[in-house]
């Protein structure tokens, strides 16, 4: 048997609920019974495709494989996710790897239950055709999600990072299935190494598309530097305010370089309008900045480009 430890921690305004938390995989033939196929017609929306493939792009950099889309483990993010969202089955003494007994499939009480000869882990074989176990990281927050954020933050935190990149404990793993569900305040992702007979996974209304898009070429607008007040093209930002229209960004950075952030500047890119308040290439210069203009801004997150 082995033992899976993961921790949650909590931000200004923002709770991460950190996969595996007291993970236990046991060994043997489980007895859950395959479930259904997924229904023809199932697919994810643009939020989540997109959130799969900075994934993906992400592990490219490393010189790591996408891992495939798969339809199943979409079709048990999406259940869990609303399940979250609608029925609270994190309520103590279990947590949000949880399941509710307002639904279909077997509740569970994690990490309560896990000690029954079903695993929470054999959701994927429950719910769907998908061959064996799979595993999953749940992030919550208090508002609805933005996929940036999402991103974000699980290339900062060390363990999820390490889930991404197969680093660490999972160093050795390969993952031939991902699927990813985003639902109000919650996204699910769940990760397994076997491949999924159902196929891949497509957004509501078109085509399969590529694991891994193509480089973007568009370049950023370059952000000033607060310390020296010389324009440079910068590795990591801070962010403030995003999804904002041009003109409230515009007079939200005017405001800000009157004031005590002389380096306001705004980011054009992905088809997003973001104000940030400093850049610079050196991580640790912008982590210790964001400690300080969290005082004013609580939302406030790095945004390395």
């Amino acid at each position: 048997m082995i033992r899976l430890n993961f921790n949650s921690f909590l931000v200004p305004a923002l709770m991460l609920i950190l996969s595996i938390s007291g993970h236990r995989v046991a060994s043997g033939q489980s007895s859950v019974k395959q479930g259904p196929a997924v229904p023809v017609n199932f697919c994810i929306d643009a939020d989540e495709m997109e959130l799969f493939l900075l994934i993906n792009e992400y592990r490219q950099q490393y010189g790591l494989p996408p891992i495939p889309l798969s339809k199943s483990l979409c079709r048990v993010a999406v259940f869990h996710a609303k399940d979250l969202f609608l029925n609270h089955p994190e309520d103590s003494p279990c947590n949000f790897h949880s399941w509710s007994d307002k639904g279909f499939w077997t509740p569970f009480c994690y990490p309560k239950d896990e000690s029954k000869k079903n695993s929470v882990w054999d959701k994927p074989r429950e719910l769907t055709k998908y061959p064996s176990r799979a595993y999953e990281i749940v992030y919550w927050e208090n508002h609805p999600l933005v996929r940036d954020t999402i991103i974000m933050v699980w290339k900062m935190e060390e363990y999820f990072n390490d889930f991404l990149l197969n680093k660490g404990r999972w160093q050795g793993k390969t993952w031939n299935a991902i699927g990813i569900a985003v639902y109000e305040t919650y996204a699910c992702a769940w990760f397994g190494e076997a491949p999924d007979p159902e196929g891949e996974a497509v957004v509501c209304g078109s085509q399969p598309v590529k694991k891994v898009r193509e480089p973007a070429v568009t370049p950023l607008i370059p952000s000033t530097s607060v310390a020296t007040g010389d324009s440079v093209s910068s590795a990591y930002y801070i962010i403030v305010k995003t999804n904002l229209t041009e003109d409230a960004a515009n007079k939200l950075v005017n405001t800000l370089k009157t004031g005590e952030y002389p380096g306001a500047d705004i980011l054009k890119f992905d088809g997003k309008i973001r104000v940030s308040v400093f850049g610079s290439p050196d991580r640790a210069t912008v982590t210790a900045k964001l400690k300080e203009v969290k005082k004013t801004y609580k939302d406030a997150w790095l945004l390395k480009r």
